[in-house]
């Protein structure tokens, strides 16, 4: 694997923990909650104290069937919080952005790292912003609607051989970039379980692996359906903690305390001591 960026050092040698805050109305399992800045400030906080490594901060739901905000809306979400707490926070901000703009105007303010649900690909402008600033990147695989009769992981393989040529050419180092499966975009229940399994065939291309899969509806189909996302912890720590065993280095979740307590058993029986 690559070395990691310095803004991670822990990276490779323990599983670590990337907290979602989610400053949105309608976002699938936590929408509404932290729309104040208040309510924000006080979450991020919460997360670091049990145990998050990164707090990734997000001002547009993705989920399925959502309805796209322009950038002054999403940066009029998300600055706010990201400048209140980059001087409080021991731990990196990470944007949770596809647009070049709000990734800019997010690490002017004090973000660190930059998550991309389209891994460089939807605009044109955010390689040049990631490598003007030195930042890690997270570089998710997605299509725009999911195609049960394709080989899912060769798609995955080309989409990230695409990215990490726009990554290249835009003189993002390769010790800067994070690859994301992309676990609920645009896959089939059956392909986002495929992609799970086959984890080590990503981690050959050397490069840290992402893992999001906390309360999403891959993990609904283990539940009875009246079950909301809320709910599904124990199925998301199940998904985590199979995807650190696969080789998965980052795991992006709702629940903190719980996924730093169950990656260290994990870390402690997969990972090779220091």
């Amino acid at each position: 694997m690559t070395s990691s960026p310095t803004i991670l050092p822990g990276l490779g040698s323990r599983t670590l923990v990337m907290g979602v805050l989610n400053v949105t109305p309608d976002s699938f399992s936590d929408g509404g909650l932290f729309l104040d800045l208040p309510d924000a400030l006080a979450h991020a906080e919460r997360l670091e104290a049990e145990g998050a490594d990164i707090i990734d901060i997000g001002g547009e739901s993705t989920r399925p069937g959502y309805v796209p905000i322009g950038p002054e809306e999403e940066q009029r979400r998300v600055l706010p919080v990201i400048r209140e707490l980059a001087p409080k926070l021991t731990v990196p901000i990470s944007i949770d952005t596809y647009r070049a703009a709000t990734a800019r105007a997010a690490l002017v303010a004090g973000a660190r790292i930059v998550n991309d649900i389209w891994g460089l690909q939807h605009d044109p402008d955010m390689a040049a912003v990631v490598a003007e600033h030195g930042a890690p990147v997270v570089m998710m695989h997605n299509r725009p609607q999911a195609d049960a009769a394709i080989d899912i992981v060769a798609d995955m393989l080309a989409f990230f051989e695409r990215s990490l040529d726009l990554a290249r050419r835009a003189g993002i180092p390769d010790r800067n970039v994070i690859l994301d499966p992309g676990i609920g975009f645009g896959k089939t229940g059956e392909q986002n379980i495929e992609a799970l399994r086959r984890l080590p065939e990503f981690k050959a291309l050397g490069f840290p692996l992402l893992i999001g899969a906390s309360r999403k509806s891959v993990l609904g189909r283990f539940y009875a359906p009246d079950v909301p996302p809320r709910e599904r912890l124990f199925g998301s720590i199940g998904g985590h903690v199979a995807a650190v065993a696969r080789g998965a280095d980052i795991v992006r979740v709702h629940d903190v305390k719980a996924h730093a307590e169950a990656c260290r058993v994990a870390d402690a029986l997969v990972r090779s001591p220091a």
